[in-house]
Formats: structure tokens, C-alpha cells, sequence
């Protein structure tokens, strides 16, 4: 992802959300020609604002669900590994479209671990007893349903093998 997201977002107004830590943010922010990361917690974004970043990325505290930006700001809109934590992920993927300019694209890699093999499902009962609650679950396929419901086009994806696995999508409106 940190080699991908960067020509995607090349010279864009980005935004990201539930950036947590900020990790991905300042790996690929010196890309975008300016990029804010968000995220709902307080503490994160405390945490995010540490070490060094990339002077056009920004942090800021925000609610997927309710975003405080005018309609159609951003040209691409990042948000990975989130949906599955959010009791109304379509909620969040309707501020997305609101925010996001009509030639947008939006970068949603995600778990899409249910049914997989003993590693993926020993990592997340991991996270849950450290208090990440898995809302939601999807199969590969099931991810690309639920985003085309809820009127997206996957027009890259990439399924990345790890401790759990998750897939890499690029998505425009449909």
C-alpha cells in the first residue's frame, strides 16, 4: 500500500480517515499536494501529531459518519481498516461520497478475513480481547458486494496476505 497509494494520490487533496496513529498518513502525505488525516479519538490524533510528518499533511479530530467538510473538497478520500470497527459503515461511505469530488477515488483497503484459515482467526480474537470490536466481517467477495450496495465500483484490488488478511481497493462511484 505505501508504494500504491502514492501515485494514486499524486498531487490530490486527500483526506483520510480513522487514521489512527497516523502511520499510513506519513508514509504517503509528501505525495498528495495537501493531505489531512482524521480520526474519532482524541488520543489517536494526540499520537498522530508525534515525530516528524510531512508539513502538507494536517491532523485533525473527526467522525466518519459526520464529517466537517464542504461537499465535494477532497480528490481522494482514504479509509483503511476502519469500516469493520463501525456499527454503520454506510454511513460513513455516504459522507465519503459527499465530500468527495465527482472524479474522486476512494481507497478502502479493509479486513476480509471471515472464513479464513486458523492464523487469521487467532489474530482476531487477539485484537477483541485488546478491545477491538470486529463489527463486521466479509469474505473478499462480500466486501466488493457490500461496497457496490452502497454504490461503489472497485476498479483496483489487491488482496494482501498477512496475520489477517485484507484487500487492497480502489473505488470511483458507480
Amino acid at each position: 500500500m505505501y508504494k500504491r497509494i502514492p501515485k494514486v494520490i499524486k498531487n490530490k487533496i486527500v483526506l483520510e480517515i480513522a487514521t489512527g496513529p497516523g502511520l499510513l498518513a506519513k508514509n504517503v502525505a509528501y505525495a498528495a499536494k495537501k493531505m489531512i488525516a482524521t480520526d474519532y479519538s482524541d488520543g489517536m490524533i494526540k499520537e498522530a501529531k508525534k515525530g516528524n510528518y510531512p508539513k502538507n499533511l494536517e491532523f485533525e479530530k473527526a467522525d466518519a459518519t459526520n464529517l466537517p467538510y464542504a461537499d465535494k473538497t477532497f480528490d481522494a478520500v482514504i479509509i483503511s481498516n476502519a469500516l469493520h470497527v463501525m456499527p454503520n459503515p454506510e454511513k460513513a461511505l455516504r459522507e465519503i461520497d459527499r465530500v468527495l469530488k465527482d472524479d474522486g477515488i476512494l481507497i478502502a483497503p479493509n479486513f476480509t478475513h471471515r472464513g479464513q484459515g486458523f492464523t487469521s482467526k487467532l489474530w482476531s480474537h487477539i485484537l477483541k480481547i485488546a478491545g477491538i470490536k470486529f463489527e463486521h466481517q466479509w469474505t473478499k467477495e462480500e466486501y466488493i458486494k457490500f461496497l457496490s450496495e452502497n454504490g461503489w465500483k472497485v476498479v483496483k484490488q489487491k488482496e494482501m496476505p498477512s496475520r489477517i488478511t485484507m484487500l487492497y481497493t480502489e473505488c470511483v462511484r458507480k
